[in-house]
C-alpha cells in the first residue's frame, strides 16, 4: 500500500516525457511536490474530452462518505487511495474508472514504511542517468464523489493502481506496491482495450530500481526527502 509519494519532475519535463502539448497543461506554475499525501492535489495525465492528453491536477484517492458507528453521525469522507490491480473489474469503486478512465501519475519516488514506534520509511525511485528520474504509476481518475456534500463532492480524484511487491519492496512491503509503466505502454494504459491495459499490472523489475533514502520518520520537512 502506497501512501506518501513524491513528483519533482518540472512541469517542461512533464510536457516532454508525456507528450503533452503546452495549451493542454493545466497545471498552471508547477514547483514540484517532495510529499503527496492522500487527499492532496497532484498532476495527473489524462485523456482530454478532444481525445488528446492533458495534464491536469487531481485529489488522490476516491472519496466514499464514513458516519460513525458510535453515533451514526458523518465522518470525515474515506480516500480509497491504492486500487488492487485484481479487484479493478470486479469493484464497483474501480470498475467504470478502469475501463473508461485510466491516467498517468507522474512520480519521482514512493515510501513504504516497516516496522512501528517507530516506522523507518523506505524511498523507492527507478535507476536511470538522473538521481531520480521521473516515471508514471498506472492510475483511474474520476469526476465527482458520490455521496460526499460540500466542494469535495466535485473533486477530480484519482488513484494509484498497486499489484504484487517486487524483490526490492518486498522486504518493507511483503504484499504490494505500486504499478509503474514502462514509458512505451503510456498509451496502451491511457487509450487501450481493458485487456491490453491488464497486461501491463506486473511488479516493475527489481534490477531497474533503487532505495534512494531510508530513515526514521522521515517527512517532507527534512533535507534528505527534500532531495527527492
Amino acid at each position: 500500500m502506497c501512501n506518501l509519494y513524491a513528483n519533482t519532475t518540472s512541469q517542461a519535463m512533464m510536457r516532454e516525457i508525456f507528450e503533452v502539448m503546452g495549451e493542454r497543461d493545466h497545471l498552471g506554475n508547477y514547483r514540484g511536490q517532495t510529499a503527496i499525501w492522500p487527499k492532496y492535489e497532484a498532476p495527473v495525465v489524462r485523456i482530454g474530452k478532444d481525445g488528446r492528453r492533458e495534464l491536469i491536477e487531481m485529489h488522490w484517492g476516491f472519496l466514499t462518505p464514513q458516519v460513525s458507528k458510535k453515533t451514526g453521525k458523518p465522518l470525515q469522507p474515506a480516500a480509497w487511495n491504492n486500487a488492487r490491480d485484481d479487484k479493478l473489474r470486479s469493484s464497483g469503486l474501480w470498475k467504470d474508472s478502469f475501463l473508461n478512465r485510466r491516467c498517468l501519475i507522474p512520480g519521482s519516488a514512493f515510501r513504504e514504511a516497516k516496522g512501528r514506534n517507530p516506522a523507518t520509511d523506505f524511498w523507492f525511485a527507478v535507476k536511470g542517468s538522473a538521481a531520480r528520474p521521473p516515471f508514471a504509476f498506472a492510475g483511474l481518475w474520476r469526476a465527482g464523489q458520490p455521496g460526499i456534500d460540500g466542494d469535495a463532492g466535485d473533486w477530480l480524484t484519482h488513484t494509484m493502481v498497486t499489484t504484487t511487491a517486487n524483490d526490492l519492496v518486498k522486504p518493507v512491503h511483503p504484499t504490494r506496491m505500486p504499478v509503474i509503466l514502462d514509458e512505451q505502454d503510456y498509451d496502451t494504459w491511457l487509450a487501450g482495450s481493458a485487456e491490453d491495459a491488464a497486461r501491463l499490472l506486473r511488479p516493475f523489475p527489481s534490477d531497474r530500481m533503487q532505495i534512494v533514502c531510508e530513515g526514521i520518520g522521515i517527512t517532507a520537512d527534512t533535507t534528505a526527502l527534500d532531495d527527492l
